[in-house]
């Protein structure tokens, strides 16, 4: 394995219906030839959505971008003949079928990985969304939940607070305006 390099994610691009089948293939692909250290994972970003049949409600797991996988791996000319020539792939995401990385923030908007925030919050802190549908708003944590990396936030939409939840990726702590030294204090 190339030392110097480390795995990126990168987009597969498939036939209608066969994003399982692929990421299976590839899968025993990598099992067969010992390809753990250049494809590391694979994934097909799911989403959970409540459907009704004949009066009933259920959830269930809908493919968030139909016919495309997500791989992470080390590029190179061999590892590109593997994934392309297994069955169900029309190609990588890129031009001429040559792939591009993804982005940090396009990973990151497509929850292929966990990141950890850096940033220590507490309740009663001033933080701005940074990211996401909220993103400008304004809020005073008032609860945290570490293991899940979320806050749940108080903000004002339309006149009226709101509390939301978001994620700590997502928000950035602001400092708070600090007040004018009073004359006496000077």
């Amino acid at each position: 394995m190339p030392m110097n390099e480390e795995p990126k994610w990168y987009i597969l691009h498939t036939y209608s219906g066969y994003e399982a089948m692929v990421k299976d293939s590839l899968e025993k692909l990598i099992e067969n030839n010992n390809l753990g250290d250049y494809i590391v994972d694979l994934k097909i970003p799911m989403e959970q959505v409540i459907e009704e049949k004949n009066g009933k409600r259920k959830v269930v797991e809908r493919k968030l971008l139909p016919c495309y996988v997500f791989i992470k791996m080390i590029y190179t000319n061999q590892i590109w003949y593997y994934v392309t020539s297994t069955r169900g792939v029309t190609g990588f995401c890129g031009p001429q079928g040559r792939p591009i990385p993804m982005k940090e923030e396009e990973i990151r908007k497509m929850r292929l990985e966990e990141f950890r925030s850096e940033e220590i919050f507490k309740v009663g802190d001033t933080v701005s969304v940074e990211d996401g549908p909220l993103k400008g708003f304004l809020g005073t944590i008032k609860e945290l939940n570490e293991t899940a990396q979320k806050a749940k936030i108080a903000t004002t939409m339309f006149g009226r607070s709101t509390e939301v939840e978001v994620l700590y990726i997502q928000i950035k702590k602001v400092d708070a305006v600090m007040p004018e030294p009073s004359a006496d204090e000077e």
